[in-house]
């Protein structure tokens, strides 16, 4: 076993209140200590550095030469030990850094030029680079901090990490504008049997996020084309016959005209999620806290999973 192995942090803060003290009472009183215990410390401490480091007197103990030397770097040690503790203060205005957003390509469109344009404006010598959301790698890449911030739905991100609920959204049925099917009233069947369009982000199949939401009601939608972007959608409803559901925020869309419903499927969260690690770090705080203001909630909606941290 080293010698910097037979050394504990209670040790070197006995050494260091004798050194002030010159007093065993004195340091045991103070450190809430008995006599006996800081003696034991004491001796620890001498095989350590093998010196007596201190030698009684009629005054109370007197540092060896060789704890006077020690006495400098000792005060080094616990310098850089309290530096460990210090929150270095966050100043965006002159913050210089880099951070990673992945969004999908909804979030670029809605969220992401509200939050570029009030860090630009508070923090301009923060660098952001934005990647496209890749739900299959997310984990690996935010666990690595390759990505700092995913800014999604809550169905695309692991279970287990916390995200900040931006708002509530909700999707509206729409096709292309020239279409004749914008004056009637279509009923669940009916609208599950005409040819869709659904925008599929995350992986490249013929599944849209309101299946299920068909499937309870005992019909199935008749999907005939994917697409990997919303911003492809548009473009594809109205060059043919087909129908999607679009988010809510992107519309109203010149390209398209809202279909009438008798029933609509349920709406959704956007979220910003992260990995616990960079709960804490200010830089992220700070970005959260632009999110909130951005997109304010009532207190009776707001919720925050970041207790799972």
């Amino acid at each position: 076993m080293s010698s910097l192995d037979r050394l504990d942090l209670k040790q070197l803060r006995v050494f260091r209140a004798l050194l002030q003290e010159r007093n065993l009472s004195r340091v045991a009183s103070q450190m809430g200590l008995t006599q006996q215990a800081v003696s034991g410390h004491l001796r620890k401490l001498r095989d350590v550095f093998a010196d007596r480091l201190f030698i009684r007197s009629g005054h109370g103990m007197v540092p060896t030469a060789k704890a006077e030397q020690l006495a400098s770097k000792l005060e080094q040690v616990f310098t850089g030990l309290e530096s460990l503790l210090e929150q270095p203060e966050f100043h965006p205005a002159t913050f210089n850094g880099v951070y990673t957003v992945c969004a999908t390509d909804y979030a670029q469109s809605v969220v992401l030029p509200e939050l570029l344009s009030r860090i630009r404006e508070k923090a301009p010598d923060l660098k952001i680079i934005v990647r496209n959301f890749e739900r299959d790698d997310l984990d690996q890449f935010m666990s690595s901090g390759e990505i700092d911030l995913a800014l999604t739905f809550p169905t695309f991100i692991p279970s287990h990490y916390p995200y900040q609920v931006l708002f509530q959204e909700h999707h509206v049925c729409v096709t292309g504008k020239r279409s004749q099917l914008s004056e009637q009233i279509f009923s669940v069947t009916q609208v599950a049997a005409l040819p869709q369009l659904v925008v599929s982000p995350s992986r490249a199949n013929l599944r849209g996020s309101h299946d299920n939401w068909f499937e309870e009601r005992g019909v199935k939608r008749n999907v005939v084309m994917s697409v990997p972007f919303f911003s492809a959608a548009a473009d594809c409803v109205k060059a043919t016959d087909m129908i999607a559901f679009l988010p809510s925020r992107l519309l109203p869309d010149e390209r398209l005209t809202p279909l009438k419903l008798s029933e609509m499927p349920p709406g959704f969260e956007v979220i910003a999620a992260w990995h616990s690690r960079s709960s804490h770090d200010p830089l992220h705080c700070w970005i959260l806290d632009l999110l909130l203001e951005l997109f304010p909630q009532p207190v009776s909606q707001k919720k925050n999973n970041s207790e799972k941290s």
